[in-house]
Formats: C-alpha cells, structure tokens, sequence
C-alpha cells in the first residue's frame, strides 16, 4: 500500500516524501509544478503531473496505485496574492480539496493529514494560542484553509474520512544533507531573504517595524524546523492508522525569536555582515505570534528536536550556500 503526497515537489511536501521512503514507505507524489521542482522529487518516488481539480486524472492515479492514505499539502499560500486575487485561492485550495475528498470518497481512502496554517486564527487575543481559540482568519489564504478543514470534517461525518489538520507556524531550515531545501519564486520568509543577502543576492534586510512591544522592537514569531514538522506530520498517519479520530492540532516550537534575533543568528552561522534598513511596519502585523504545542505532544507523542534558531539557521544555510541558485542552475531562469 502507498501514501499518496499531494504537493510533494515543493519545500514542505518534498521533506515529507524523503521521511516517508526513509521509513521504508511507497510513495506517490501528485503535483502541477505550478511551484514546485523537479528536482526535489526523491527517485523511489512515483510521480504523477497533473492537477487535483482534474477528477479524471485523480481516478486514474487512485485506479492504478494502492493508495492507503493522502498528505495534502498542494494549495497557494501566499497571504498578499490572496487579497489580491482571492477567486484564485478558492478555485485552487477549496475546490482542489473538493475533487479530492470526492476522489477519496470514490475509492474508498479513508485517512488524509491535512497542511493548515495558523492563519485560521486570524489576529490572536493572547499567545500562546491554543486550538480552543476562534477561528478568525483575516486572508482569504487563512479562510480557504479554514474552509478546507469544514470539507474534511462534513466529508468525516457523511463518508467516514478520517482527518488530521495540523496548523503550522513558521516553518524553516532543510534536510540536514542539503539534498532539498526551499526555494520559492519570488521569495517572501524571513530566513532565506536573509541567507539570500548573506550571499550578496540581495543589497539588505528590510525588517518593517522596530517599535513593537518586544524586548528589541522587532516582531516575534515561532519557528519550527521543517524535519519536526515532518515528523508530525508521521505521527498523525501513524495516529490515523491506530483509528484515532478526526483532530486539529498547532505544530510550532512554542519558543519566539525576533527577526533581530534571526539575523544575528544568521551573521553568526554565516559569517557575513547582512545589512540591514528599516522599513514602516505592514499592516495586521502582531507583535507575537507563538504556538502552543501541548495537545500534539500529549495526543500524538510529537516531541520537536531542532528548536533552538541556531540549528534551523544552520541547516537553512547549508542548503542555500550549496544551492546559491535553489533548484535551479546558471543560464535557467
């Protein structure tokens, strides 16, 4: 049997398919490219091009492989483009979903690990938040990933699918080995803008606001390696496998870290000077944001080993300063 990974050529589902075949699973990995890389499929990997909104495609894909249970983790998720263009992200995220839950339905695949975002909270009244508090999102990205979550729940009640939704903070850092690392176009998280600029491909870090009300002015946020996050992600099979019943729960570090903080990191790990200027603060910006962790360690045993900044900036790092260019190579554009 197979687990069928859904975006699994970009940065967080391509970690995801690595963990898995270092598990001795079969994976299936489905992906439109729209963001995603070549080269960041593993080769034991089967890989199929095409798009979750083409049921046709979907059936063929479900008729020729022993699929047992689905990560999902193909969406847009820039929260600008989403107020921009927010027809975009419904058609994308929620329909998406839509096709595949009625894919599942069809062939009878009961489990799917869900990628949400704490942007279903929207602007949180106090931190740490925790998975009791209102779902507000302000984004249509928040939105459509809250909204994705009632398809799987409605789906669990009519169908008998069986979910986890697992609503990330900040996630960051690589494989340890720099075989995949992130790589986005254009680029828009903090920590590879600012590895970016150590290796001269930006002129500085703009850091917007430095007038909140932290220790050093700067926002604060939790930031999660993504090898955590991905074993998470593990546990929640694991726990769907053992019958455990449809949940959601936050994934971060439950620590904070400024973004002075995240460049004086990266100035040490890398050695260079990463200029700085500052710029007015965006808006809808909160000052912290940090998760609490407690019901995933307690329900699925989810225990975070990379949490210190040093260590998610360092394997950041080794990725971007072997892959000055991410995936691609000189001449491509």
């Amino acid at each position: 049997m197979s687990v069928l990974v859904l975006g699994g050529t970009g940065y967080i589902g391509s970690h995801a398919v690595y963990q898995l075949i270092d598990q001795d699973e079969k994976v299936i990995v489905i992906d439109n490219l729209e963001t995603g890389h070549l080269e960041a499929i593993h080769p034991n990997a089967t890989f199929y091009q095409g798009d979750i909104r083409d049921i046709d495609f979907l059936r063929k894909v479900f008729k020729a492989e022993p699929i047992h249970s689905v990560l999902h983790f193909a969406a847009n998720s820039l929260v600008g483009e989403s107020m921009e263009n927010p027809l975009k992200y419904f058609d994308n995220n929620v329909h998406g979903t839509q096709v595949l839950l009625k894919a599942m339905t069809e062939y009878g695949v009961k489990k799917i690990v869900f990628s949400s975002t704490a942007a279903t909270y929207g602007e949180p009244k106090q931190v740490p938040i925790t998975e009791e508090m209102p779902t507000l999102p302000t984004s249509t990205y928040g939105e459509t990933k809250l909204t994705m979550e009632k398809l799987m729940k409605w789906c669990g009640i009519a169908h008998g699918i069986r979910y986890v939704s697992l609503r990330y903070f900040n996630v960051a850092g690589a494989r340890e080995t720099a075989e995949i690392g992130e790589d986005h176009q254009p680029e828009s998280h903090l920590i590879p803008i600012v590895l970016q600029t150590a290796l001269n491909q930006r002129e500085h870090v703009t850091i917007f606001g430095s007038d909140y009300n932290t220790d050093d002015g700067t926002c604060i946020r939790d930031y999660i390696h993504v090898e955590d996050l991905i074993a998470a992600h593990l546990l929640a099979l694991d726990y769907l496998n053992n019958n455990g019943s449809s949940d959601i729960f936050n994934l971060g570090s439950s620590k904070g870290f400024s973004v002075k903080q995240i460049v004086e990191t990266a100035r040490k790990v890398t050695g260079n000077e990463i200029p700085v200027k500052y710029g007015p603060r965006r808006p809808g910006d909160p000052s912290v944001l940090i998760a609490s962790s407690d019901k995933a360690r307690e329900i699925l045993g989810w225990i975070p080993e990379r949490t210190h900044i040093t260590k998610i900036v360092e394997d950041a790092w080794r990725w971007h300063s072997t892959h000055p260019l991410g995936y691609r190579t000189e001449g491509t554009s």
